[in-house]
């Protein structure tokens, strides 16, 4: 298998006079996917249109000047772009916007070293030396369940330097201003793929360690499999954004139901043909799929394969159209990496 590396974040980089939009055409030089956007009038008319087209923007300008063309354009942290500004001498890179998760904070250091100035950063967790929760939960492949929870908790981090885990999967590292309890009641955030019980208002994080095996008939609707999923995770107290992929016979690759659900839900699926699925060991088997797939079972071995492990979390469960089980794929929290 090829491993395909993904293309550097597209920064536009802008500016309102001809000193500006020397300082822009340099530091787009310099960014590897960088862009200088000539036009200096308009700009009001023309942003919006490059809002979403860019991951980052560079505005060589007055920040107040920013801050009025991008006030309607305001969503939030996740969909917004990180957004820099730099005055026209090339001092001060301040990080103005979407500073962690968009990517801000990281822009204005990178734009700071390339023409010699000094990077802005406001976000309290870096002044103060602190993790930023959302970039490390985004690195350890987390699935944050609410946001608001995580803004309590992340306020709870900067005020007390102290952030409480509870965690069900393994711990390699974690960083130095998190601490393991023993207790969920005693945590602010709590890692787990179950559904609980848990405290009220404590922070959800999913692991995405759950791989579901599916088998169906040929014809299956998408919403016949979703709410075959939904209740097996309702049963068995599992959260749906634990989900890392789904996994099914080499047969289904162009089962349009199948298909569809793993589109709308965001997930890979992964095939494998009857040999591999006969050469998992302990799974259930029907005489009735063997006749028609060549496998004896389809579910439980999907899943396992893809999972790469032998946990099976929910063994073959079964409808009309549609059988599915569900393995765990070993998980492991770390420490951030150091910066630079």
């Amino acid at each position: 298998m090829v491993a395909v590396m993904p293309d550097p974040p597209r920064i536009g980089c802008l500016a309102v006079t001809a000193g500006g939009e020397r300082l822009a055409a340099e530091i787009a030089a310099g960014l590897p996917n960088g862009v200088l956007i000539p036009e200096r009038t308009g700009l009001a008319e023309l942003l919006p249109g490059l809002w979403h087209e860019y991951d980052g923007l560079v505005f060589v300008m007055a920040a107040g000047i920013v801050v009025r063309l991008i006030a309607p354009l305001l969503e939030d942290k996740k969909r917004d772009p990180g957004v820099v500004v730099v005055d026209e001498r090339g001092r001060y890179c301040i990080s103005l916007l979407s500073g962690h998760i968009g990517g801000g904070n990281a822009l204005a250091r990178q734009v700071a070293g390339l023409i010699g100035g000094q990077a802005v950063i406001t976000t309290a967790s870096d002044t103060l030396g602190l993790t930023a929760l959302d970039l490390w939960a985004r690195d350890q492949g987390l699935a944050v369940e609410d946001g608001a929870a995580l803004t309590r908790a992340s306020a709870r981090l900067v005020n007390s330097g102290v952030l409480r885990l509870y965690v069900e999967v393994a711990v390699a590292a974690l960083p130095q201003d998190f601490e393991l309890v023993a207790d969920p009641a005693a945590a602010d955030c709590i890692v787990s793929h179950r559904l609980g019980p848990w405290p009220p208002g404590v922070l959800l994080l999913r692991p995405r360690n759950l791989v579901v095996g599916i088998g169906c008939n040929r014809g299956t609707s998408r919403e016949r499999i979703e709410q075959a999923l939904a209740e097996a995770f309702a049963v068995h107290g599992l959260a749906r954004g634990a989900i890392r992929n789904l996994a099914s016979i080499d047969l289904k690759a162009d089962e349009a139901g199948l298909l569809a659900v793993a589109g709308a839900w965001n997930l890979a699926i992964d095939f494998y043909d009857k040999d591999a699925l006969n050469g998992v060991a302990g799974v259930s088997s029907s005489e009735v799929v063997r006749r028609a797939t060549g496998a004896r079972g389809v579910a439980e071995p999907a899943a396992l394969l893809s999972a790469g492990t032998d946990n099976l979390l929910v063994r073959k469960m079964k409808w009309k159209d549609v059988t599915l089980a569900v393995a765990q794929a070993p998980s492991t929290l770390s420490a951030p990496a150091p910066e630079g």
